[in-house]
C-alpha cells in the first residue's frame, strides 16, 4: 500500500481523521507519542526555519528536504504537506508534488491564493481567478501517482466560497478545504456544497474558525481535521516560561526531579525512538498504522 492510499483509507473510514501540525524534528518526535499523523504546516515551517510569518517566504527545496528527514524518522506516520500555492508556477507545483511523492509524503494541500499570500486565517487574502487555479490543480492531479491531493480555497465572499467549493468538489482532488470558515453553519453549507467529496477542517488557535472537538466535527460529516500550530504555540509558551524562571533563579536550572522537568535522559529516550522506527518492513508499518489512527493515543 502506498502512503497516499494509506491516508486515503483513513479518510474513507468513519469519523474524523486528525493530523497534528509539527514544525521541526523535535516537535514531530513529541507528537509521534500521541498521534499517527502529521501535518507539515506552512505557518509552523516559516516560523521555525526562517523565523518569519506565513506570508510566502518558503522555498520549495527547503520544504522537500524537511519532509525527507521526517519520512526517514517516521516511516509509518501519515504525512500531509502544505505546499501553499505550489510556489507560484504550475510547473514548479508539479515538480514539487512528484518530488514529495517519491520521498514518501502521503498528501499535499494546494491553495488558490495569489501573491502576496497570507495565512489562511489572516486578513487580506486574495485568490486567483477560479479558471487559473483549476488549470494548476488539474496539472498537479495529472502529475501525481497515488499521492492524496487536497484542493483548498481561501475565498472570503460568501457566494464565491460556495462557487469554488462546488468546483473543487467536481475535480479529481481527494478532499476539499475551505480555509478560515467562520461558523458551524458555514461548515454545514460547505458540506452540502461539496456533496460526497471528503471535507477537511483547519483549526488554528486564535484563528477565524470555531473551536470544535473531533466528535463535533464527525457529527458535521467532516472527514479530516488539521491542527496547524498546537506544538509551535505550546513550545512558545513553555520556552518563554522556562527562560523567565531561569532569569528569576539567577541562572540555576530546575532540579531533575522537579515536577514536569525534562532532562537529558528523557530527551535522549524520546529521540532514540527515531532510530528504530525504520527497521520494520514498510508495508507492515503502514498496515499497523491503518485502522487505529482515529483512536490511538498511546506512544508509538
Amino acid at each position: 500500500m502506498s502512503y497516499g492510499d494509506a491516508l486515503r483509507d483513513e479518510v474513507a473510514a468513519p469519523g474524523t481523521t486528525p493530523l497534528i501540525g509539527i514544525y521541526d524534528m523535535y516537535s514531530a518526535s513529541v507528537a509521534a507519542r500521541h498521534y499517527n499523523g502529521f501535518f507539515v504546516s506552512g505557518f509552523g515551517f516559516a516560523a521555525s526555519y526562517y523565523g518569519l510569518p506565513d506570508i510566502g517566504f518558503i522555498a520549495w527545496p527547503d520544504m522537500v528536504d524537511f519532509v525527507g528527514r521526517l519520512r526517514g524518522a517516521f516511516p509509518h506516520h501519515h504525512l500531509l504537506v502544505d505546499i501553499d500555492d505550489g510556489y507560484v508556477d504550475p510547473e514548479v507545483a508539479c515538480h514539487v508534488v512528484q518530488r514529495l511523492e517519491r520521498i514518501g509524503a502521503s498528501g499535499v494541500i494546494l491553495e488558490d491564493q495569489k501573491r502576496p499570500r497570507r495565512c489562511g486565517h489572516a486578513d487580506g487574502k486574495q485568490v486567483l481567478p477560479l479558471s487559473e487555479y483549476l488549470e494548476k490543480l488539474h496539472l498537479v492531479l495529472d502529475s501525481r501517482s497515488d499521492l492524496l491531493v487536497i484542493a483548498r480555497t481561501d475565498a472570503t465572499e460568501e457566494d464565491d466560497i460556495l462557487r469554488r467549493a462546488k468546483a473543487l468538489a467536481a475535480t479529481d482532488a481527494d478532499v476539499v478545504l475551505v480555509d478560515g470558515v467562520r461558523s458551524v453553519e458555514w461548515i454545514r453549507r460547505v458540506r452540502d456544497a461539496v456533496g460526497d467529496k471528503p471535507l477537511l477542517f483547519n483549526q488554528i488557535a486564535g484563528g477565524k474558525s470555531p473551536r470544535l472537538s473531533l466528535p463535533e466535527l464527525a457529527d458535521l460529516s467532516v472527514d479530516m481535521a488539521i491542527y496547524s500550530t498546537p506544538c509551535l504555540f505550546a513550545a512558545h509558551r513553555a520556552m518563554d516560561a522556562a527562560l523567565a524562571d531561569l532569569k528569576s533563579a539567577d541562572g540555576r536550572l530546575p532540579a531533575p526531579d522537579d515536577r514536569g522537568a525534562i532532562g537529558v535522559s528523557q530527551s535522549t529516550e524520546l529521540l532514540t525512538r527515531n532510530i528504530s522506527r525504520h527497521h520494520g518492513p514498510r508495508n507492515e508499518l503502514l498496515g499497523a498504522a491503518a485502522g487505529s489512527f482515529r483512536t490511538r493515543r498511546g506512544p508509538s
